[in-house]
C-alpha cells in the first residue's frame, strides 16, 4: 500500500514537472522531489519505477519511469544484494510479456529491452545463463514477444561496439568474453527467430492474414538488426557455423529484408583476418564472397537487359558493391587460390565498373584503384627487369605467385573495358550538347547533383590515376583506346556543321592523352627497357595520332586552343621520337598565324586566348621534349623575329615564347643561356632603361597616376617585368638554391646567367616599387582620383579567399595566380580603355613580380650584395612601410626579406639587415600589437587592410580581420625561424657546451659582439635598434593564440636562451631569467599552444638550470605563483639534482607548474588530454637568434595576475 502512495506521489511531481502550465515554484519543488527520490533507498526506487511502467500511466509517466529504472542500474546497481538484483532483473524479463501487446508504442517495446539489456550488462553474464531459458521461451510464444527478444539480444553488445564512459577497461573485457562464450547460445537463437519468423511471415501473406504477417516480419526486421549488433566482432566462424551467414544470405533474395540483410554483409566484408585465424575463417569468407557474387550476377544480368533501375534496386546494388569492395580491398587472398572464381569476381566488379548508373560505377572505382596501386607497386618491386610485349611484369617467385595469377586476369579485355569507361566518363553532365553520340546515351555522366564527397575534379583524378597506372602495365593497349577514342572524337567533329557545340567532348580527352604519354614516355617509367618490338609499335600509334592532329585545318578559336593542349599532350613523346618536332612547330606557328592578331574586345576574345594558348605550349613541349628542341631553336628565333618585326606579336605572346626559349637553352649550355637572354633582354632594355619613362611617371605620385591612365604603356611596363621574372626563374635558378645556409661566399666560377643583367634592370624596377608603395602614404592617396583609390581597396576575389568561400573562378588560360589564389589575364594589352579592375590588377601583378624578382635576385649573392646599391633598396621597400597593409607586409617579408636575410654576405650585414629590418620589425611590432590587442579585447582586429571596404562588426569583416592578422603574425614569425635557422648560426655553441660555459665567471665569458659576426642572432641581438622590436614580437608571440606563430619563433627563442647562457651580456641575461622565462609561462596558459608547450617547458628548464644562479628572477617568478611556497621551490629543487636527464628535469618542473598554478596551465592540461607525444622536440636545438634586451625598469616580477 505504501508503494502505491509513493508511486502516486512519484506520478504526480513528474506530471507537475513536465507541465508548463504549472507555476515555476510547482515545477521546482516537482523537480526536488524527484531528485529525492533518486537519491533515496535504491530499492524503493526500483519498486516504485515499475509500478509506474505499467500501461495504467500516461506515456510521458511511464518513460520518466523507465528512465529511473535505467538510473538505478547504471548508478545504484551497487547499493542492491544480490537477492534484490535476481528480483529485478526477474521484474524486468517479466515486463517483456506484460507489455508484449500488438497495440503497445513501440519506444516502451524499445525501453523495456533495453533495460534488460542493460542489467545484464550490469550484472554480467552469470546473470545470463539464468535467464536465457525464460527469454528462448518468451521468444516462442509468438511473433510480438519474439521481436522484444530480439531488440533486447541487439541492444546486449551495444557497449562493446559503441562506447561508453560508464563501462571501461576490466568490464569491457568482461563483457566481451562473455558474450563470446554466450554465442553458441545467442546465435543459434537469433537463426532460429529469423527462420521461423520469415517463413511465417510468408505463410500468413499467402493466407492474407496481412496484419499477423507484418507481426512477423517486423521480428525479422528486429532480428536481423540484433544480428548486425554481432557482425562486427562476433568470430565469423561462429557466424557460418550458426547459421547466419547463410540465413541473411537467403534473405537477399527478399525484396522486403533484402535491405537489412546488406548491411550484415557490410558489417562483415571489411573485417581483416585475425592473425591466428584457421582456415574457417577463409571458408567463411569465401562463401560470403560467393553469396554476394551471386547476388550481384542477378541484378547485372537484369539491368544489362533493362536500362530502368527503381530506387529500391538501386539502393541494394550499392549495398552489395559496397560490400564486395570491401571484401576485395581486405580479404580478397581468401579466393585468390581459385581462378575461377578470382575471375567470376573480377568480372563483377567490371560490371559495376561499367554499369551505367553514376553511383554504382563510382563505387567500384574505389576497388580498381585499390587493386591496381597494390598489383603495379608489387610488379615493379619483384626485380623483374624484362617486360612482355606489352609491358606487363611477370613475378618470378612463388611467394609473388598469387599478384602473378591476379595480372593474368587483369588482362588486355579487361583494361580495354575500364579504359573505354573512364574516357567516356571524363565528360561532365553539364557541359555535354544534348544532341552528342559519342557516348552510350544510357550512361549517367557525373552531374552536381551527385550526392558525393568529393567534386568532378577529384573524381575525374581519380580516373586519370586508374589510366595512368593502366598504362604504367599496358602501354599499347592504353594508348591504342586514348589514339581510337580521339579519332573517333576527330571524325564525328568533321561530319557535323557546328563542332564547337560539341567542344567538350574533344576537351575531355585532352588530359586523358596527357597522363598516356606523361606515364608510358616518362623517364622513371623505364621506358628504355620495353622490348623493341612494342616501342615501335607505341611509335606508330603516337605517329599516327600527331599526324592526324597535324593535319586538322580547324580556325575556329575553340577549337584551335584545344589542339595546341593535345599538340603539347605529347610532348614527353618528342622526346624519343625527335623526327616529329619540326612538324609539331610548324604546326603550331601556324595556328598561331591563322587567329586574327587585334581584336576589339580583349578581355573577352576567345581569339587572343588561343593564341595564348598556342605560345604556351611552346613552353610545356620545351619542358616536356627537353633536348629534341635544340636544333630547332635557330628555325623558332628566325620565326619569332619575323612575326615580331610584323607587328603581329604581342607582347604577352612574345613573353610566353621567350620563356619557351629559355626552357631550351636551360638544356643547351651556360653559353647558350647567355645568348639566348642577352638576344631576349637586350630589346626590352632599351625601352626600360630610357630615362625619359622614368622621369615622367615615376618621379612623383602624380607621374604614376599619369602611367595609369596610359593604358598602352602601363601593359607594356608590366609585360617587361613579368618577363624578368621569368627570366630569372629560368635561367639557372633553382629552388633548392635557396638554403638556409648563408651563401655570403663569393659566386660560384660560372655566374649566374642574369648576373650581369642586374645592374640596369633592378634601378627602375626599385623606383616603380617605391612609386607604387608611396599610393598608399596619407598626403598622397587623399589627393589620388577616385578610380586609382578604388583599385587599391581589395577585390571581391581576395575577400572571397579570406573567408574561404570558395576559389572565385577565373579562365585558367594564360593567366598568372596570386598568393591569394585569384587571377588575372597575362594577356592583357592596350586595346581598351584601363578601369578599376585593370588598375588593381596591374598593381598586384608589379607589386607580385616585382618583390619576386628582389627576392630571386638576392640569391645571385655578390652580384646583388655587391653591385646594388642598399640605400636604393632599402628606400624603395621600407620608406612607407608603416602605410603598408598587411597582405603586402607579408608579401614583402616573404618573397623579399626572407632570400635577403639568407642570402646577405656576413660582412654586409651591417649595410643590408640592420638597416632593412630595424624598420620592419618596428613597424611590425607595433601593427600587431594594436592589432591583437584589439582582435583579444575587443574582438576585432582593425587592419588597414579592409578600410574602404566594410565598416561595423559585420562578422565576414571580422573573420577576414583575423585572417589577415594571423597570416601576417606568421610570416613575420617565419623571418624569426630563419633568423634562428643552423645555416646562419654555425658558431654557436651547443647546449652542452653552453652549459659548461655557464658556471664560468662572466669575465671568462665571451662577449655578446664576439658571435655579432658570425651569428645571425649574435648579430640582430647585437643590434639594439633591432633588437628591441624582435624581442617585444616574440614576448606578444607568446599571448596571441596563434600556435603556429609561436612554433614558428620559439626556435628563435630558444637562441636567445642559448647566447643568454654562453655569454656575459648581463641585459640579455635580465631580459630572459625575467621576461622571457614570465612570458612562456604565460603562454602554457593558452590551450593554444598546447603543441607547443613541451620546447616552452624546455626552454624554462634551460633557464632555470643554467641561469638561476645567476639572476634571482626565475625563482622569484616561480615563487609568485599563486598555489606555491617556498618549500615546494626547495623540493623541486633539490629533485633537479638528484637527475641529469633533461626529459626527467621537464617533467620536474611541468609537474611544479601545474602545481603552482592550481592547474590552470591550459597548454599542459590540454597536451595530457590528447596524450602529446612530449619527449619530441618540434626544434633544433644549435639553431636560432637571440632577442636582446627589452625590458623596461620597474615592471613587477610575477604571473599571479594573469593565472
Amino acid at each position: 500500500m505504501e508503494e502505491n502512495v509513493i508511486a502516486s506521489n512519484v506520478a504526480q511531481a513528474i506530471a507537475t514537472a513536465l507541465d508548463w502550465t504549472s507555476s515555476s515554484d510547482a515545477r521546482a519543488a516537482a523537480h526536488s522531489y524527484l531528485e529525492t527520490i533518486k537519491a533515496g533507498d535504491a530499492r524503493v526506487l526500483a519498486s516504485t519505477s515499475f509500478l509506474l511502467v505499467k500501461r495504467d500511466w500516461s506515456s510521458e509517466i511511464r518513460l520518466h519511469a523507465f528512465k529511473m529504472l535505467q538510473h538505478v542500474v547504471r548508478f545504484r546497481w551497487d547499493e542492491l544484494n544480490t537477492v534484490d538484483r535476481r528480483n529485478f532483473a526477474n521484474v524486468a524479463v517479466d515486463a517483456i510479456s506484460e507489455i508484449s501487446n500488438p497495440f503497445e508504442e513501440w519506444v516502451f517495446k524499445s525501453q523495456t529491452a533495453a533495460l534488460v539489456a542493460e542489467v545484464v550488462r550490469r550484472e554480467g553474464l552469470s546473470i545470463w545463463s539464468e535467464l536465457l531459458p525464460t527469454i528462448i521461451t518468451l521468444s516462442n510464444k509468438g511473433p510480438i514477444q519474439a521481436e522484444l527478444v530480439s531488440m533486447m539480444l541487439r541492444w546486449l553488445p551495444e557497449d562493446i561496439t559503441v562506447h561508453n564512459e560508464d563501462l571501461e577497461g576490466d568490464r569491457r573485457r568482461l563483457l566481451l568474453r562473455g558474450l563470446t562464450e554466450s554465442l553458441p547460445e545467442i546465435l543459434p537463437l537469433l537463426y532460429t527467430l529469423l527462420e521461423r519468423n520469415f517463413g511465417a511471415a510468408l505463410m500468413e501473406a499467402g493466407r492474407e492474414n496481412m496484419d499477423i504477417a507484418k507481426y512477423h516480419a517486423a521480428t525479422v526486421t528486429a532480428t536481423l538488426n540484433a544480428i548486425n549488433a554481432y557482425a562486427e566482432w562476433a568470430p565469423l566462424s561462429d557466424l557460418a557455423k550458426f547459421g547466419i551467414i547463410h540465413g541473411c544470405g537467403f534473405l537477399l533474395t527478399s525484396p522486403d529484408f533484402r535491405l537489412h540483410a546488406c548491411e550484415f554483409f557490410k558489417l562483415v566484408s571489411p573485417r581483416k583476418r585475425p592473425i591466428d585465424a584457421t582456415s574457417e575463417f577463409d571458408f567463411a569468407m569465401r562463401n560470403v564472397f560467393e553469396i554476394l557474387m551471386n547476388v550481384s550476377k542477378q541484378y547485372l544480368d537484369e539491368s544489362s537487359s533493362n536500362s530502368s533501375c527503381n530506387d529500391s534496386e538501386l539502393e541494394f546494388a550499392e549495398y552489395t558493391c559496397e560490400s564486395l569492395v570491401s571484401l576485395g580491398s581486405t580479404n580478397l587472398h581468401c579466393i585468390s587460390g581459385d581462378a575461377t572464381i578470382l575471375s567470376f569476381y573480377l568480372q563483377q566488379m567490371l560490371g559495376f565498373f561499367r554499369h551505367f548508373k553514376l553511383v554504382l560505377h563510382y563505387e567500384s572505382l574505389r576497388f580498381w584503384l585499390a587493386l591496381l596501386r597494390d598489383l603495379m607497386f608489387k610488379s615493379k618491386t619483384a626485380g623483374v627487369q624484362d617486360l612482355s610485349a606489352d609491358g606487363l611484369n611477370a613475378c618470378p617467385t612463388n611467394a609473388d605467385g598469387e599478384k602473378r595469377k591476379m595480372l593474368a586476369l587483369v588482362n588486355d579485355e579487361v583494361c580495354s573495358a575500364i579504359l573505354d569507361i573512364s574516357f567516356q566518363r571524363m565528360l561532365r553532365k553539364e557541359k555535354v550538347h544534348p544532341g552528342l553520340a559519342l557516348t552510350d546515351r544510357s550512361l549517367e555522366l557525373w552531374s552536381d547533383d551527385f550526392d558525393s564527397k568529393v567534386d568532378f575534379s577529384q573524381y575525374r583524378s581519380r580516373l586519370l590515376e586508374l589510366i595512368r597506372l593502366i598504362a604504367s602495365e599496358k602501354p599499347l593497349v592504353t594508348a591504342t583506346k586514348a589514339s581510337d577514342r580521339i579519332t573517333e572524337i576527330i571524325r564525328s567533329l568533321l561530319l557535323v556543321p557546328a563542332p564547337t557545340k560539341n567542344l567538350a567532348v574533344i576537351e575531355s580527352m585532352h588530359l586523358a592523352l596527357e597522363n598516356v604519354v606523361g606515364t608510358i614516355f616518362d623517364g622513371s617509367n623505364e621506358y628504355g627497357k620495353i622490348k623493341t618490338e612494342a616501342q615501335l609499335s607505341l611509335h606508330q600509334v603516337f605517329e599516327g595520332l600527331l599526324q592526324q592532329l597535324i593535319s586538322l585545318k580547324w580556325s575556329e578559336p575553340e577549337l584551335v586552343e584545344v589542339l595546341g593542349r593535345y599538340l603539347d599532350a605529347v610532348g614527353p613523346f618528342l622526346r624519343y621520337y625527335p623526327d616529329a618536332v619540326g612538324s609539331v612547330i610548324n604546326k603550331l606557328f601556324e595556328l598561331l598565324n591563322s587567329l586574327p592578331f587585334m581584336v576589339k574586345d580583349p578581355s573577352t576574345s576567345s581569339a587572343r586566348r588561343a593564341r595564348l594558348q598556342i605560345c604556351t605550349s611552346f613552353i610545356r613541349i620545351a619542358k616536356a621534349a627537353n633536348e629534341s628542341l635544340l636544333p630547332h631553336m635557330k628555325g623558332i628565333a628566325s620565326t619569332m623575329t619575323y612575326l615580331r618585326n610584323e607587328g603581329v606579336l604581342l607582347r604577352a605572346e612574345q613573353n610566353l615564347l621567350g620563356e619557351a626559349f629559355l626552357v631550351m637553352a636551360a638544356s643547351a649550355g651556360d653559353q647558350q643561356q647567355h645568348e639566348v637572354l642577352l638576344w631576349l633582354l637586350e630589346p626590352l632594355s632599351k625601352q626600360w632603361i630610357q630615362a625619359e619613362w622614368q622621369d615622367a611617371y615615376l618621379s612623383n605620385p602624380t607621374g604614376l597616376v599619369q602611367l595609369c591612365a596610359e593604358t598602352q604603356y602601363m601593359w607594356s611596363i608590366f609585360h617587361m617585368v613579368t618577363f624578368f621574372e621569368k627570366a630569372l626563374k629560368r635561367s639557372g635558378f633553382r629552388k633548392g638554391s635557396l638554403s638556409s645556409d648563408n651563401s655570403s661566399k663569393t659566386n660560384s666560377p660560372t655566374a649566374h646567367p642574369m648576373a650581369s643583367h642586374l645592374l640596369w634592370l633592378l634601378p627602375p624596377l626599385l623606383k616603380l616599387l617605391r612609386s607604387i608603395h608611396s599610393l598608399w602614404s596619407p598626403s598622397v592617396s587623399q589627393a589620388l582620383p577616385g578610380e586609382i583609390k578604388a583599385a587599391m581597396i581589395m577585390s571581391d576575389v581576395e575577400r572571397i579567399s579570406l573567408l574561404g568561400e570558395g576559389k572565385h573562378k577565373l579562365p585558367h588560360k594564360a593567366g598568372i595566380t596570386f598568393t591569394d589564389g585569384s587571377q588575372f589575364d597575362t594577356g592583357k594589352e592596350a586595346c581598351s580603355e584601363s578601369n578599376e579592375a585593370d588598375i588593381r590588377n596591374w598593381l598586384r601583378g608589379i607589386r607580385d613580380s616585382g618583390y619576386s624578382i628582389l627576392g630571386l635576385s638576392t640569391t645571385l649573392g655578390d652580384s646583388f650584395f655587391r653591385c646594388i646599391e642598399s640605400h636604393s633598396v632599402i628606400l624603395s621597400l621600407m620608406e612607407n612601410i608603416q602605410y603598408m597593409e598587411f597582405r603586402h607586409i607579408k608579401q614583402l617579408v616573404h618573397l623579399v626579406l626572407v632570400p635577403l636575410v639568407k642570402c646577405c654576405p656576413q660582412d654586409l650585414w651591417d649595410m643590408w639587415l640592420e638597416n632593412i629590418l630595424h624598420p620592419l620589425l618596428l613597424h611590425a611590432w607595433q601593427a600587431l600589437n594594436c592589432s591583437w590587442s584589439s582582435l583579444l579585447l575587443e574582438g576585432m582586429a582593425k587592419v588597414p587592410d579592409l578600410h574602404g571596404i566594410l565598416a561595423g562588426s559585420d562578422l565576414k569583416v571580422e573573420v577576414m580581420e583575423e585572417k589577415l592578422l594571423r597570416d601576417l603574425t606568421r610570416e613575420i614569425c617565419s623571418l624569426f625561424s630563419v633568423l634562428a635557422a643552423p645555416g646562419l648560426n654555425t658558431t654557436l655553441p651547443s647546449l652542452e657546451q653552453a652549459a659548461q660555459i655557464s658556471h664560468m665567471d662572466d669575465s671568462s665569458m665571451k662577449d655578446l659582439n664576439a658571435f655579432a659576426c658570425s651569428s645571425m642572432a649574435g648579430f640582430v641581438l647585437n643590434n639594439k635598434s633591432v633588437a628591441i622590436p624582435a624581442l617585444k614580437i616574440c614576448l606578444g608571440a607568446f599571448g596571441w593564440t596563434d600556435s603556429e606563430a609561436v612554433s614558428k619563433v620559439s626556435s628563435f627563442c630558444g637562441v636567445v636562451v642559448l647566447l643568454a647562457i654562453s655569454t656575459n651580456n648581463v641585459e640579455l641575461r635580465e631580459f630572459v631569467c625575467k621576461d622571457l622565462f614570465a612570458a612562456m609561462i604565460q603562454g602554457l596558459s593558452l590551450e593554444s599552444n598546447a603543441f607547443i608547450s613541451s620546447d616552452l617547458v624546455g626552454y624554462c628548464r634551460e633557464i632555470f638550470i643554467y641561469l638561476s644562479k645567476r639572476d634571482p628572477s626565475p625563482r622569484q617568478i616561480l615563487l609568485s605563483l599563486p598555489y606555491i611556497n617556498l618549500q615546494d621551490l626547495l623540493n623541486f629543487e633539490e629533485a633537479l639534482t638528484k637527475t641529469g636527464s633533461p626529459k626527467e628535469q621537464k617533467q620536474h618542473l611541468k609537474s611544479l607548474l601545474i602545481m603552482a598554478t592550481g592547474n590552470n596551465l591550459k597548454a599542459l592540461a590540454a597536451q595530457k588530454s590528447v596524450n602529446v607525444i612530449t619527449n619530441v622536440s618540434m626544434r633544433s636545438r644549435n639553431v636560432g637568434t637571440s632577442p636582446e634586451q627589452s625590458r623596461e625598469d620597474g615592471d613587477p616580477i610575477g604571473l599571479a595576475a594573469v593565472l
